[in-house]
């Protein structure tokens, strides 16, 4: 799952998206960002932060990675899509578009 900003982070400046993953096996994933303009075709970069993997109860894994950009960056933004990998395979992704966050 991808979560867009709150508008109290845009109002300071800032905007943190998350990216939570879960119920995965082994632990060895990693999820990592791609975020687009709105015309496609460049990518804006910010700053990721991203969680190892943690053993939950039912013996599968939780990640999660978070993405900050300026509040300019995010007025920019086309969509963001979270990528679970392992090794080099991709074998999830999630797209948020900015048009379907409420701060937009």
């Amino acid at each position: 799952a991808v979560l867009g900003p709150s508008s109290a982070e845009l109002e300071q400046g800032k905007a943190m998206l998350m990216c939570v993953a879960n119920k995965g096996f082994p632990s060895d994933w990693t999820l990592s960002w791609k975020t687009n303009d709105s015309s496609g075709s460049n990518s804006i970069r910010g700053e990721e932060s991203r969680t190892p993997g943690v053993l939950q109860n039912d013996g599968l894994y939780s990640w999660s990675s978070t993405l900050t950009l300026t509040a300019d960056q995010w007025g920019k933004v086309g969509s963001v899509t979270c990528e679970a990998t392992q090794g080099s395979q991709t074998l999830v992704s999630e797209i948020l578009r900015r048009d379907q966050c409420s701060q937009s």
